[in-house]
Formats: C-alpha cells, sequence, structure tokens
C-alpha cells in the first residue's frame, strides 16, 4: 500500500467535514442513501387501502409503500429511515417541485400534462378505470349497462365524468366525500356501483371487513400508468429508481406485493409492465 502525504489543507477540508457529519440532523433528507442514519423522505396516499394506508396505529401499509420502501433500500435507506408524507392527488406535483418530498408513489397516473413538470420513472403498475358491485349483482355486463344506474364516485373525479361523457350518458352519478362513503353506500344498495382505478378498487374491497362482498366488473374503461415521480431533469435518480423497479419485478416482490394488497379482491392485474413502457 502507497501512503500519500495530507497536506494541512486537506486535514483542514477532512476536519470540517467530520464536525458537519457530527453535528448533523438525524432528518437529513438525501436521495443517495448511504444506509447510515440519514432520512428520505416519500409521498404516498394514506387513505388508499390496498395502494397506501395510515393505519390507527400509525403504521403504513399498500401497493405503493411496498415499492417505496422497496427502491428506498435499493437507493440505501433502510425502512426505518423512510419518511412518509402524505401528497393528496392535487398537491403531488407541487411537493415534488418544492422539494418537499424526494420522490411520490401515489397512484400517480404518468400523463403529459404531469410530465410538463416533473418526471416519473417506470411505470410499475398498469391500471385501468372500472366499477365495483355487489358480489350478487349480474345485471351490469357492459359500461352501456350503467345507463339509468346509481354510479358513484368521489367529487370532482375525472373517473365518473368518463363514464357519464363517454359510456353511459345515462347514468345517475352520485358524488361523495371519500371512496369509504361509496362503499357504504354500495352495501346498503343506495348504490349500484362504484368507479375509478381498478386498483385502488380492489384495495378497498380486499379490506377485512367487506372481503367476499363486492367484485371488480373487469371492464378496463381507461389505461393508468403508474409511475414514481421526481424532480423533473433528476436523470441520475430516475435511472437509480428504474433499476430499483427492475430489480423488484425480476427477484418476485412485485408479484407478492401484488398478492398480498389485492389477492382478497381476486384483482386480475396485468403483468409488470416494462420499464418506459407507456400503454396508451
Amino acid at each position: 500500500m502507497q501512503l500519500r502525504k495530507i497536506t494541512a489543507a486537506s486535514a483542514a477540508v477532512l476536519a470540517l467535514a467530520l464536525t458537519a457529519t457530527a453535528c448533523g440532523s438525524d432528518d437529513k433528507d438525501d436521495a443517495a442513501g448511504s444506509g447510515g442514519g440519514e432520512k428520505i423522505t416519500i409521498g404516498i396516499k394514506i387513505d388508499q387501502p390496498g395502494i397506501g394506508l395510515k393505519t390507527p396505529e400509525g403504521k403504513y401499509t399498500g401497493f405503493d409503500v411496498d415499492v417505496a420502501t422497496y427502491v428506498a433500500k435499493e437507493l440505501g435507506f433502510d425502512a426505518k429511515n423512510i419518511v412518509f408524507k402524505e401528497t393528496k392527488s392535487a398537491d403531488r406535483e407541487t411537493a415534488i417541485e418544492r422539494g418537499d418530498v424526494k420522490f411520490i408513489a401515489a397512484s400517480y397516473s404518468i400523463n403529459d400534462e404531469r410530465l410538463q413538470k416533473v418526471d416519473f420513472a417506470g411505470p410499475y403498475l398498469l391500471a385501468h378505470q372500472d366499477i365495483l358491485v355487489r358480489a350478487g349483482d349480474d345485471s351490469i355486463k357492459s359500461p352501456a349497462d350503467l345507463n339509468s344506474k346509481n354510479l358513484c364516485s368521489v367529487t370532482g373525479s375525472t373517473s365518473a365524468a368518463n363514464v357519464k361523457e363517454k359510456l353511459a350518458p345515462k347514468a345517475q352519478l352520485q358524488e361523495y366525500g371519500g371512496y369509504s362513503e361509496c362503499l357504504t353506500g354500495l352495501e346498503n344498495e343506495a348504490v349500484d356501483a362504484l368507479t375509478t382505478d381498478d386498483s385502488i378498487l380492489a384495495g378497498f374491497a380486499s379490506q377485512a371487513q367487506f372481503q367476499g362482498k363486492f367484485k371488480l366488473a373487469g371492464f378496463k374503461m381507461s389505461n393508468e400508468n403508474y409511475g414514481i415521480g421526481l424532480k423533473k431533469g433528476d436523470a441520475d435518480l430516475k435511472k437509480k429508481i428504474d433499476a430499483a423497479l427492475t430489480k423488484m419485478v425480476s427477484d418476485g416482490s412485485w408479484d407478492k406485493a401484488v398478492e398480498t394488497n389485492f389477492g382478497p379482491a381476486n384483482y386480475k392485474n396485468e403483468p409488470a409492465p416494462k420499464i418506459g413502457n407507456i400503454v396508451k
């Protein structure tokens, strides 16, 4: 081994770096990851069972949570050093642009409008707009059968608008404040169907209190490519996340996460998409 002479200037720089490390906050967010005590903040949904849910005990569960945790590990962060932050749909681009989160995994569909503001790694799931009906209801065999039916979705939902404008203009739209309210209405026969992404519907139907009560129709009314949103222009992070997602698929962790979070609803998911393959 050849020893090198340390100059006074080099020693000063080294001492300063060590001092900064010792005095640094435990909440430091570094996407490069070091496996140490540094933390990474990741945006998720906290009110979508099967996708992203914060339990009363303060735990986080769901497919997006599993994906985010796997990616963070590949970036060098232990699960204990992940800070999950709720990012509502309307706030996702702003949260990325401000640097509130390093990346977002929150049923975040890739589209041209969003690509003007942020970049996406992935996609890591191909979902479709679908409807959820009561398990014993065989009266809705196609989207057209929703005409004159009571259709539920959340206020301002693009899914509901898509049905009304393109598929079943005579559907009686019932807009509630949240999907849980729609599920209660569906269970009590106040509405006939609930519409949004099939992955979200499967997550709700997989909850213990709803298992066996509902079923997905399997209509595939749109293609929703879920991607991981990150700051525009961060090519290095995008490359690393894409590599992590590719590994998650190849080692079987992706299939396991799908089965764990959506299996009880008999969700017939699409195969894992290839990185960069956006299905229109």
